[in-house]
């Protein structure tokens, strides 16, 4: 049996000790005080010389975890500069101003929270008040400080931009009721609200991972030059439940690892999440702090409000602290909403010392302190700790703000398990809450049960005040502001043009074909510096390796190593003023890299020009949630699925097979979804969205679109650009007729039948294939065409009918394309039928289609075609299926195809 006393082995126990002696003293002086003052006290005395090893710079590993108190003393504190009175009175109008909105409009069923706003008050006041610089700053002018507003926050946000005279009754009656032009969003949308929100958070969790790649980001433009932004400040309000969610802490150790002093998380620890409490049998706090600790983060703790100050000082043996330690937090919440006598039983009752210091406390004192005084609640305390997280350098700081959720709403809110879905106080609840919050709103203002809005008066001293905090800060916040840029230049056509002639006699894969075309942009002495090429740790897989050492990748402490292919052309190059964010294994990084580049045009008046390629499989399905957030933040830029399709990759197998990530993006409204099949097309897509999304948008376009292109790592032959008439509209719409069965030089019959072949992307080739094999074998004159884009075609048809239903006379370019044009249409793609499906209903003549639906699998590409039957001879006799329905070829053939073939 070990002997505990014994003394176990220890990883020092490698390294020699120059003084056992002494070592022996410092044991031995330890285990004196664990015996004659016991095991706490010698905890206290390790602590305090920890503490002091710190300061003196001893390199030591850090504790994980403290006590459960503040981090900053009370006696530590700084002052509030202002007028603390006056700003109670401006929280006081915002907290009844985001009750009443939500409470008036419950009675149309729209819903709306309360209860967040009520915890975290102080939170956004004292930042707003002091802290977050506006648009107009004269340290971070155009830029601002970054907020994410925690998205159930919002009617709070709301109250206060109604008292600064943003937004009027009406606006705010008509929270949550957009459909008339006029109203709110529920929660940060800024597609929805362009001039107030900045960054959509409320889909939980991707605020925190997009404050951290935007607080890099600001490095990354400051470190290039592209614009100092260095004393832009990143400000992320966010849940203690939301904190489980795997992006809120998926990019914790970058933000340390970039040493982001430029970012401060603030997370309101009310320790509750929609349903209960967030760790009702642990305590979240303590969880947290170990979590950022762990990762190399400053943390700052704001728990207990100033009444906690006299129980800390009356507690001489520890017992306090260590009680405060072992309560869970749903005791907490407990104690919040129970009497006086259940607290001095079921918390001071524990444990002999703290019955005798319960004694020497006023029942109004415990009652003050369990119910009412949090750290998150008191300005004092979050001026300390915004001022602390200020003057941190080196690394993040988190700040763990503990709060009552529904504070001021009265009893029966607070701490109450189902106050996320309570959405209205009665009149008495709010006669309460107002004689609370000593506001001026006298009874005869409910008329007929209506609760009123509040307003002190546009000239009163609380919106005076208001307004000349913001003045001195750079003017109001949150604030999204689009700055009158002028259009990027268009790089010169040699880039685009460079594809017009093909590839001879040389096979090239469209993934190839868009990465040469970044390398010629790249190198544009306008517009090549704002480039953003983003990889997530697969820059070799794609080609792009050549662009190391002439582009550098981001890194804000340079190289510091000689890397081990330093003596070849294309080395692995690291650079702080690197211009390739290679992210490393991380999709969801790289998108969040994508929404701080794609967005910097309105962030810091800054346009740039973020491309994000990545395995087509690995992008939608696995971030279609950010790309959702990035039409929502009105992003632009061009997101290449790169090795793409469902038979391209086919040794990959299952996972890695794409037949899908079309009809995702077809259900996101920002995204313009091409499957381009040649590179010339690639080219001339590529040259319109640089036109769009940073030229000249031509009238009733929107310009914050982004580009999504499929290419695929296949070589093929690239054939020279058509000069056909029209071409280049034809490729941007979506179609155009790429041959005829005459223009291939097959020489059909005059009275040949004849088929329309539509294909996308590497489908296009089997198509081809087919033609031939149809002209050659079965006397049939196939048309091959390209169809760059199912997903627009399908939108500007869906933008004809309701045209026709206005009353005008438009119709589908996919109709207009196809007029006139004979026999049947087979379309094919290598993606599922749905694809290709979506134009179904706009085609006049017969319309089918092929596609690789189900999973993917392992084999050779012409395998894995003839598996799902998409190859050149499974389109012959699907094709020849299609004329045998229409008696335009023999029954008979469709069977002798099928046999010939395999089929």
């Amino acid at each position: 049996m070990t002997d505990p006393n014994a003394i176990q082995p220890s990883a020092l126990d490698q390294l020699p000790d120059r003084d056992p002696e002494e070592t022996a003293e410092w044991r031995a002086s330890l285990d004196a005080a664990a015996r004659e003052a016991g095991p706490h006290r010698a905890a206290y005395l390790m602590r305090r010389t920890l503490e002091r090893a710190e300061a003196a710079g001893v390199a030591l590993p850090k504790l994980l975890e403290t006590d459960y108190l503040n981090t900053i003393p009370t006696a530590a504190e700084p002052a509030v500069p202002g007028d603390e009175a006056m700003e109670a009175r401006v929280t006081a109008w915002n907290r009844w101003n985001a009750a009443a909105m939500v409470t008036r409009g419950s009675k149309h069923g729209v819903g709306g929270h309360i209860a967040t706003f009520a915890s975290a008050a102080w939170l956004y006041e004292i930042g707003f008040n002091h802290f977050f610089k506006g648009k107009e700053s004269a340290e971070a002018a155009g830029s601002g400080d970054q907020i994410y507003v925690q998205g159930h926050a919002s009617p709070g946000i709301y109250a206060r931009a109604f008292l600064d005279g943003r937004l009027d009754e009406t606006q705010l009656d008509n929270f949550r009721q957009e459909a008339g032009g006029n109203g709110l969003p529920s929660y940060p949308h800024p597609r929805r609200l362009p001039w107030l929100w900045e960054f959509p958070t409320v889909s939980m969790g991707l605020g925190p991972l997009s404050a951290i790649y935007q607080a890099r980001f600001n490095r990354y433009l400051t470190n290039r030059g592209i614009k100092d932004v260095s004393a832009s400040h990143v400000w992320a309000f966010l849940g203690d439940g939301e904190m489980d969610e795997p992006e809120s802490t998926a990019a914790l150790a970058l933000a340390a690892r970039e040493e982001l002093d430029n970012l401060t998380f603030v997370i309101n620890c009310n320790l509750q999440r929609l349903d209960g409490p967030v760790r009702a049998n642990f305590k979240i706090v303590q969880e947290l702090e170990a979590q950022f600790r762990g990762a190399g983060w400053n943390v700052v703790k704001s728990l207990w409000g100033s009444a906690w100050d006299e129980l800390f000082a009356l507690d001489t043996t520890g017992a306090l602290v260590r009680r405060l330690r072992e309560v869970p937090d749903a005791q907490v919440q407990t104690y919040q909403t129970r009497d006086v006598a259940y607290i001095r039983e079921d918390f001071f009752g524990k444990d002999p010392a703290l019955v005798e210091l319960a004694k020497l406390l006023s029942d109004d004192k415990i009652l003050e302190c369990f119910h009412l005084s949090r750290g998150g609640h008191e300005a004092r305390k979050v001026y300390a700790a915004y001022r602390a997280a200020l003057a941190h350098k080196g690394a993040p700081t988190v700040i763990l703000a503990q709060t009552v959720k529904g504070f001021t709403l009265g009893e029966g809110f607070a701490s109450k398990n189902a106050n996320h879905q309570m959405k209205k106080l009665t009149v008495d609840e709010f006669k309460t809450m107002r004689d609370l919050l000593g506001l001026p709103i006298p009874d005869s203002a409910f008329a007929d049960g209506q609760v009123p809005y509040g307003h002190p008066g546009a000239d009163s001293p609380e919106v005076r005040y208001l307004q000349e905090r913001r003045a001195a800060l750079g003017g109001p916040a949150p604030a999204r502001r689009v700055h009158p840029l002028a259009p990027l230049p268009v790089p010169a056509d040699k880039a685009f043009a460079a594809f017009d002639k093909g590839s001879g006699t040389q096979n090239v894969a469209t993934t190839m074909a868009f990465v040469r075309l970044v390398k010629d942009l790249v190198r544009d002495k306008e517009t090549g510096k704002r480039w953003v090429p983003i990889v997530p740790d697969e820059a070799r897989t794609f080609g792009m390796e050549s662009l190391f050492p002439s582009l550098g990748i981001y890194s804000p402490k340079g190289q510091t190593y000689e890397p081990v292919d330093r003596d070849q052309l294309m080395y692995y190059r690291e650079a702080k003023n690197g211009q390739i964010l290679n992210e490393g294994i991380t999709e969801a990084g790289s998108m969040a890299d994508f929404i701080a580049a794609s967005t910097s045009y309105a962030t810091h008046a800054e346009a740039m020009i973020p491309f994000y390629i990545f395995y087509s499989m690995f992008g939608w399905q696995r971030t279609a949630d950010q790309m959702w957030q990035l039409g929502d933040q009105l992003g632009r830029g061009f997101l290449v699925g790169a090795t793409a399709g469902r038979t391209t990759l086919t040794g990959e197998g299952l996972q890695h097979a794409d037949g899908h990530s079309p009809v995702i993006a077809a259900t996101n409204p920002a995204a313009l979804t091409y499957d381009p099949a040649f590179a010339y097309e690639i080219a001339t897509i590529v040259k319109d969205g640089l036109r769009r999304m940073y030229g000249e948008a031509a009238p009733g376009e929107d310009p914050n679109v982004f580009y999504y292109l499929t290419v695929y790592n296949e070589p093929l032959p690239q054939p020279a650009k058509p000069s056909a008439a029209g071409l280049d509209e034809g490729i941007v719409k979506g179609l155009y007729r790429f041959n005829t069965a005459e223009s291939a030089g097959l020489a059909p019959a005059a009275n040949a039948p004849r088929i329309q072949l539509l294909g996308s992307g590497t489908a296009i080739h089997w198509a081809l294939a087919a033609q031939k094999l149809l002209a050659e074998e079965w006397g049939v004159a196939a048309d091959v065409w390209s169809a760059t884009s199912w997903t627009e075609l399908r939108r500007d048809a869906m933008e004809a009918d309701a045209a026709l239903l206005r009353g005008e006379d438009r119709v589908p370019y996919v109709r207009q394309a196809l007029q006139g044009a004979e026999g049947p249409v087979l379309a094919v793609s290598d993606y599922m039928r749905q694809v290709p499906d979506q134009i179904a209903q706009w085609v006049e003549q017969d319309y089918s289609s092929l596609g690789t639906d189900g999973f993917g699998l392992s084999d050779t590409r012409p395998a894995a075609r003839r598996h799902f039957g998409v190859d050149a001879e499974s389109i012959v006799v699907a094709a020849l299926a299609q004329l045998a329905r229409r008696g335009e070829v023999k029954s008979m053939s469709v069977k002798e195809a099928r046999e010939r073939y395999g089929r």
